[in-house]
């Protein structure tokens, strides 16, 4: 597939004259707002006669009438129909480029009426995308009866650009929460923004579509000097988490200002350790805790630096040191799973074992692997994502303890925090053990847990939920570790 950027519209006043040419007659609704004209391959407005293609991915019904979205893929374009209804009934298209959450309000793209004697008509064709400003986008169709006041609308869709694959279709959804204002998903979500960025830079490296690798350096400058600066504050696990998504940036793309950014953030971790329980890093700068997620991120960053600079001995030595403290810390319990943190006594808390203090010691281990040769590190990054992969299923797929049916706040990123480590470690050895298990849980939610915008839920089982960037992370991660 080509990159968003490639193939750039042709000159805009030869295309309008040829709109004016081509155009259906459309008696624009009173309400209806003026909206700037988009162009990718082509530009708003033209004649659904033209496509190169035309598929109808959602449909729905009111009084009779049929409305349907029409998409043609190789076009990049989307139109509306109306069927079955009478003179008069009104059909036209809404276009969201935040997924479906919001869109331009009376907008009401190419609003149209059924003329008489007949008993259906269409809008004209408008782009799915604005590229020039980096806006990943999604049509509706609606419509209403003539004579009466109420409005049916069918789900978002999108065409299939950038969308060859279950995984460059999750991206590209992704993509759809990133706000191009703040440079974070969401609109301001901190460290779970740097899971979902990492997500997609790992889906770039596995399917070697680039097209949204301009959130790299969006995300970088405008939020560099937020917080604490180089994406460091008082949560040491939020900097563990910006440190790693900086080493995958700078191995997308070698610019040494990430790699400096994720030495700045080891570093900032590093400040916080402690001789508190003999050793480990902080939770927060102004507690005490000790907790898994943490010094799991410090061990992942620290050998992951140290694999990426040439001569070290200073991250790797802090990555040994992480290891030995943790192994030893107790927090690792008779079953084989990680609970949430140490006790003021300094005693395993028994707390959850949530997925992603068992997935992101498996990429701590097999980092540390590659830094050292030590053997010894997968053996036991093999016990742990055996026990965890039978006690973490509900009915042979994968569940967070307690999960709920919101794919806001943060646990919704635990689980892709947790497959993309399993991943990492399966792509390490060379039985790739796991590699089943993660195929039939991307097959499930696949199957169980997909819209037609390509938007997952909480339950990869399928199930009552929401969808928002965290779930969707989360399953982004799940079909790059099992290479869909």
């Amino acid at each position: 597939m080509p990159s968003p950027r490639r193939g750039r519209r042709p000159a805009v006043l030869a295309l309008f004259a040829s709109l004016l040419l081509t155009a259906l007659p459309v008696a624009a609704s009173p309400a209806q707002a003026v909206e700037a004209a988009l162009c990718n391959k082509q530009c708003d407005a033209r004649d659904p006669a033209t496509a190169t293609s035309d598929r109808t991915p959602v449909s729905s019904t009111l009084y009779g009438r049929s409305v349907r979205l029409h998409l043609s893929d190789n076009d990049v374009m989307g139109w509306a129909s109306i069927e079955s209804g009478s003179a008069g009934d009104e059909v036209w298209i809404d276009r969201s480029f935040d997924g479906g959450r919001t869109w331009a309000s009376g907008s009401r793209l190419g609003a149209t009426v059924v003329p008489a004697g007949s008993s259906g008509w269409r809008t004209q064709m408008y782009n799915v995308d604005d590229w020039d400003t980096a806006g990943v986008g999604a049509l509706r169709a609606c419509g209403k009866a003539g004579d009466r006041p109420e409005i049916t609308c069918t789900g978002w869709a999108r065409v299939n650009w950038n969308a060859w694959s279950r995984s460059t279709a999750a991206a590209t959804s992704l993509m759809m929460s990133y706000d191009r204002g703040t440079g974070l998903f969401g609109g301001n979500g901190w460290w779970t923004a740097a899971n979902a960025l990492t997500a997609v830079l790992d889906n770039a490296r596995l399917s070697g579509m680039p097209s949204y690798q301009y959130a790299i350096a969006s995300t970088y400058d405008k939020n560099i000097n937020a917080q604490g600066g180089s994406f460091r504050n008082d949560y040491l696990d939020d900097t563990g988490w910006w440190g790693l998504a900086w080493v995958a940036a700078y191995d997308a793309t070698g610019d040494g200002r990430y790699l400096d950014t994720a030495r700045a953030d080891a570093d900032h971790m590093q400040a916080s350790w402690n001789g508190t329980c003999g050793g480990g890093v902080l939770w927060n700068r102004t507690t005490t805790y000790k907790n898994a997620i943490t010094n799991e991120l410090f061990l992942q960053l620290n050998a992951a630096l140290h694999n990426r600079i040439a001569g070290d001995t200073v991250y790797l030595g802090r990555a040994k040191a992480e290891w030995a403290w943790f192994r030893a810390s107790g927090m690792i319990n008779g079953d084989h799973m990680v609970n949430d943190g140490l006790t003021d006594a300094c005693a395993n808390n028994g707390q959850p074992t949530w997925t992603y203090n068992q997935g992101v010691v498996l990429g701590g281990l097999t980092e540390l692997y590659r830094a050292t040769g030590d053997t010894t590190l997968l053996t036991t990054a093999r016990t742990l994502a055996a026990a965890s992969t039978v006690r973490l299923q509900t009915d042979g797929v994968l569940r967070e303890p307690g999960e709920g049916d919101e794919c806001s706040g943060d646990g919704p990123s635990f689980k892709g925090a947790y497959v993309r480590g399993l991943g990492r470690l399966d792509t390490q050895l060379t039985d790739h053990p796991y590699a089943a298990t993660l195929d039939r849980w991307a097959d499930a939610a696949y199957a169980k847990d997909r819209n037609a915008l390509d938007q997952y839920g909480p339950h990869w089982n399928g199930g009552a939920g929401s969808s928002d960037y965290g779930c969707q992370q989360s399953v982004l991660d799940l079909l790059n570790a099992a290479g869909q």
